[in-house]
């Protein structure tokens, strides 16, 4: 189940990605096979090994195109052990809600990226997110659980002030979010029929991709899509740098 949308991204072949907090590798999966040279960092001991193997299986079934590299990496998001201005692509999904600081991680996204690169963040939207808090403690109150919410504006101010230029935004997974809703009304740790009914739904949507639940979520996204999804740019000029250039330029009219 893939939240960015690679294409706005714009992934090319050979580029150096860095999927931070990749979790069981969805999208570091998808870059190796777009022929990148990934590279997943993730603090969890058991992810990390996860996504290993299964890029190696990737690798060993001949998937992936002849170039691309796979590392995966133990590490804090908050200090990442990567030259400046060294990656070209940076994923950070899901992940910003789960660490205390947010400011130092969207900083190091900044840093490590190339003047010219981009950066995708996905978070919670707000109003599912909210919805969900409101029916259970649960949901996010344990250890590794969700901290904050994030309303659009704010996370775009936060990037801004990190130094990289929000773009581009949509939501995604409007299906996902009623069967959130629905496990913090019975119990998120309840197993009942309707939340097995509604768990085979979405399994059977991520398998088949049927035309009539694709059709379905299109329309929903924007309305209570349960991710929200911001593309940034790096400035191929550094923002302080290109103010007194563009200074010039206008005292030269």
């Amino acid at each position: 189940m893939l939240t960015v949308d690679y294409d706005l991204l714009d992934l090319r072949p050979g580029m150096t990605v860095l999927d931070l907090g990749c979790g069981e590798g969805r999208h570091a999966f998808e870059a190796y096979r777009r022929g990148a040279h990934v590279v997943a960092v993730d603090w969890g001991v058991s992810e990390v090994e996860t996504t290993k193997r299964w890029l190696g299986a990737i690798a060993e079934a001949g998937e992936a195109p002849a170039g691309a590299r796979f590392e995966v990496l133990r590490g804090d998001l908050r200090h990442l052990p990567f030259p400046d201005a060294s990656v070209d692509r940076v994923i950070a999904s899901e992940v910003l809600e789960h660490i205390p600081d947010d400011v130092p991680a969207m900083a190091e996204i900044a840093r490590v990226l190339k003047p010219g690169g981009k950066a995708v963040v996905t978070v919670p939207r707000y109003g599912p997110e909210r919805i969900c808090w409101a029916l259970s403690d649960a949901y996010h109150a344990n250890e590794g659980g969700h901290i904050r919410i994030y309303r659009g504006d704010v996370l775009r101010t936060r990037l801004s002030v990190a130094g990289l230029v929000p773009g581009r935004q949509h939501h995604a997974h409007a299906l996902h979010a009623p069967f959130w809703w629905l496990k913090c009304a019975v119990g998120v740790d309840r197993d009942t029929a309707v939340v097995r009914a509604y768990h085979r739904l979405l399994v059977w949507d991520l398998t088949k991709r049927p035309l009539l639940t694709r059709a379905a979520e299109r329309v929903l996204d924007p309305l209570f899509g349960k991710s929200l999804v911001v593309y940034a740019d790096k400035p191929a000029v550094p923002q302080a740098a290109a103010a007194p250039e563009r200074e010039k330029t206008a005292a030269a009219r």
